[in-house]
């Protein structure tokens, strides 16, 4: 019987991936690299290890990487203000799931980020912990952030169940011995998804399977 859900935030809750990839590609235009679409989707959204081994191989120092990447930072943050973020259907799935099931939210983002993506969602008061990046040395697709959020949950491996989008996730939800939906977005819906428990096509469909 599952007791807690685990979710992913990008590309799960709110529509933020494309406004990564677009500030991703902006920095690493000024460059001199052309970031595409499939290259994102392999760097970030299946290894989850970013794309500064371009930057490297064009001869940029560690420090002069490090700048850029704060640059991308910032700039992610300004589109984060600016849009609309919201899936369809969460805050309705959120709300009627909240007080049933012990929620947290597992995240690769930055806490930052996370907190600038969600100023106007009115999301977080449904969920029990955060997890993000911060807290954890290795993120997805490494487990420990999903080991976290079992000890966080209070709960026994098999009465949890992650919500993710990407491949990485998945392999992160898998390798941490849990059972993981897979709600694909036009970014990941090529992806691998044969170890999910559940490959949906829409948030409301959770409602579904709990």
């Amino acid at each position: 019987m599952i007791k807690a859900i685990f979710w992913d935030n990008d590309g799960i809750l709110v529509n933020t991936e494309e406004l990564y990839f677009k500030a991703n590609r902006e920095i690493f235009s000024s460059i001199g690299i052309n970031l595409n679409k499939k290259q994102f989707v392999e760097f970030f959204l299946v290894r989850g290890k970013g794309a500064w081994h371009l930057a490297e191989k064009k001869g940029f120092t560690k420090d002069e990487i490090e700048i850029l990447r704060q640059k991308r930072n910032a700039l992610y943050t300004e589109m984060l203000v600016k849009e609309n973020l919201l899936i369809d259907g969460v805050a309705d799935v959120l709300m009627s799931l909240h007080g049933k099931y012990k929620m947290g939210l597992v995240t690769s983002s930055r806490r930052n980020h996370l907190e600038a993506i969600h100023q106007n969602t009115n999301l977080l008061r449904f969920l029990d912990f955060i997890i993000t990046s911060d807290d954890c040395k290795t993120t997805k697709p490494d487990p420990a952030p999903y080991l976290m959020a079992v000890e966080a949950s209070g709960f026994k491996k098999e009465e949890c169940i992650v919500i993710e989008d990407s491949e990485r996730g998945l392999l992160a939800a898998n390798a941490a011995g849990l059972k993981c939906i897979v709600i694909p977005t036009e970014l990941t819906k090529n992806g691998d998804f044969k170890k999910a428990f559940k490959v949906l096509k829409n948030i409301k469909e959770v409602l579904k399977i709990l």
